[in-house]
């Protein structure tokens, strides 16, 4: 597995599209109400990155149509910005946003709450924000992946919470998708973490089972038994000091 550290001029850009990122999600946790788009949600999306002299790194991306993926309840991941998709009081929905400046990714993903939610989704959101911090704390030179995979897991068991097996975090730099991939629960792996590496910590918690599937379209990724599901994701510097996330705002 070949992982290529960062320079420092290229933990820089980083920063920079980082937050880019970490703005379009601010204007996201303003905007996000009942009766709103997604298809408003993704061109709000897309004027914020324009503006900061970023390209939306998802639009085109294997034939992706859009800025953001927007994944409402029970869709997992990849979900289609919409004028005909209307939020409404007690959906929760997944914003996953990627920004590149002069070539380099920054990618990071939030569920939001619409309105007021159930205490079920409330659990649900709180705990897969924990579980993505759980695992972030792992990451310092030195450290295995595996147990940042690990912490995710033991966070998600705690609540009885389904874990997405398909899909996970991944490197990140020059291209959205690098080595290593970054599983949601420990798998053995002996790969051992680096100073200057930048990977994407991303899990996805279901409120029941852990199975999903694709729709129609090729890219929604939705639950098998329909319930609701949530995605939180960093892309995070390691350092010798330990995790520093990089789509925040700086």
């Amino acid at each position: 597995m070949s992982v290529h550290k960062k320079s420092r001029e290229e933990i820089k850009l980083m920063r920079y599209a980082g937050n880019v990122v970490a703005l379009v999600h601010q204007e996201m946790a303003r905007i996000i109400e009942p009766g709103v788009s997604t298809k408003f949600l993704d061109d709000a999306a897309a004027r914020i990155i324009k503006e900061n002299k970023c390209i939306p790194t998802f639009l085109g991306y294997n034939g992706f149509p859009a800025t953001i993926c927007a994944s409402v309840n029970s869709q997992v991941v990849h979900g289609i910005p919409s004028e005909s998709c209307i939020l409404k009081e007690g959906d929760i929905i997944s914003i996953d946003v990627g920004a590149t400046y002069h070539g380099l990714v920054g990618d990071g993903a939030w569920t939001y709450p619409v309105g007021n939610i159930s205490d079920e989704c409330k659990m649900l959101l709180e705990t897969t924000e924990k579980s993505l911090m759980a695992g972030m704390s792992k990451m310092r030179d030195g450290a295995l992946l595996d147990d940042v995979s690990g912490a995710v897991e033991d966070v998600a068991k705690e609540k009885n919470l389904g874990i997405v097996r398909q899909y996970g975090g991944h490197g990140v730099g020059h291209a959205m998708h690098e080595e290593p991939f970054v599983f949601n629960y420990r798998v053995g792996s002996s790969f051992v973490l680096k100073s200057g590496m930048t990977i994407a910590v991303e899990p996805m918690l279901n409120l029941g089972c852990d199975d999903v599937h694709t729709l129609e379209d090729n890219w929604t990724v939705v639950t098998n038994d329909d319930k609701p599901s949530a995605h939180f994701e960093h892309t995070i510097l390691v350092t010798d000091d330990g995790p520093e996330p990089l789509t925040v705002l700086h």
